[in-house]
């Protein structure tokens, strides 16, 4: 296998890391890109979703701006946008402002179904031992949505890290400036190289995400207050969550 042994040989290559071109310094730009998108995505949504699953509203803002956004080509999108006038324009920014509508489905459905499928009698409990609104949103809805709410973060996460390979045919740096090149100068190894950059970024967060979600099944102190204050009984939700 040729290519095998040629990839192999780019990627162990230190003159192909060093530089602000180099595999080094695009790595690095495809995770800021990256993590600069889902943070301000999460920031913009997760809250709105979690506010509606809590009032029991909106199931049709959350799911139809899901299904919007998963039916709007992201190719186009950053196209269109690339087009626009600065601050946009061929930039990062056009790229992380893609990026943000294409991750925002998964968080503000993850976390507007976390809080809304809360076991109601957990809810109606807590609301029995006089707390307030606040108090049963912070600690029983959002301690047993954490594992969904996490969910939809690792789902957009993957997905934006995948996507972001696309900024490098518009100039706005990442990974996918290898695999542009690669195409552009038939080096099959660089081409490669940066699809497996890509791959093992991808797999590495996908494993730090699941690590994050683990941690986020425990139930916390307060959802086991309302437990034995309800008799000791385990509702479905906390099951799920502890498990």
């Amino acid at each position: 296998m040729t290519w095998l042994s040629d990839t192999w040989n780019w990627l162990t290559d230190p003159s192909n890391w060093s530089g602000p071109d180099g595999a080094g310094g695009l790595l690095w730009q495809h995770i800021w890109l990256s993590a600069v998108a889902l943070i301000v995505a999460f920031v913009l949504v997760a809250p709105l979703g979690v506010w509606l699953g809590h009032e029991r509203r909106g199931a049709g803002v959350a799911l139809n701006v899901g299904n919007i956004g998963r039916a709007v080509p992201t190719f186009a999108l950053l196209v269109l946008l690339t087009m626009a006038p600065r601050p946009l324009g061929p930039s990062s920014l056009s790229v992380i402002v893609a990026l943000v509508l294409f991750a925002i489905p998964p968080i503000l459905t993850n976390s507007y179904v976390g809080v809304r499928e809360v076991d109601p009698a957990a809810v109606d409990a807590a609301r029995g031992m006089g707390m307030s609104g606040w108090q049963v949103l912070r600690g029983v809805e959002l301690p047993l949505a954490a594992p969904l709410i996490v969910q939809g973060a690792r789902l957009a996460a993957v997905q934006i890290i995948a996507t972001a390979t696309i900024a490098g045919i518009v100039g706005g740096g990442g990974l996918g400036q290898l695999i542009t090149a690669g195409f552009s100068l038939q080096d099959q190894p660089q081409l490669l190289s940066g699809a497996v950059l890509v791959a093992v970024l991808a797999l590495v967060v996908e494993g730090i995400f699941e690590v994050v979600q683990r941690l986020a099944r425990p139930v916390p102190v307060e959802a086991e207050r309302v437990r034995r204050h309800r008799g000791g009984s385990r509702s479905p939700a906390a099951v799920g969550a502890s498990d």
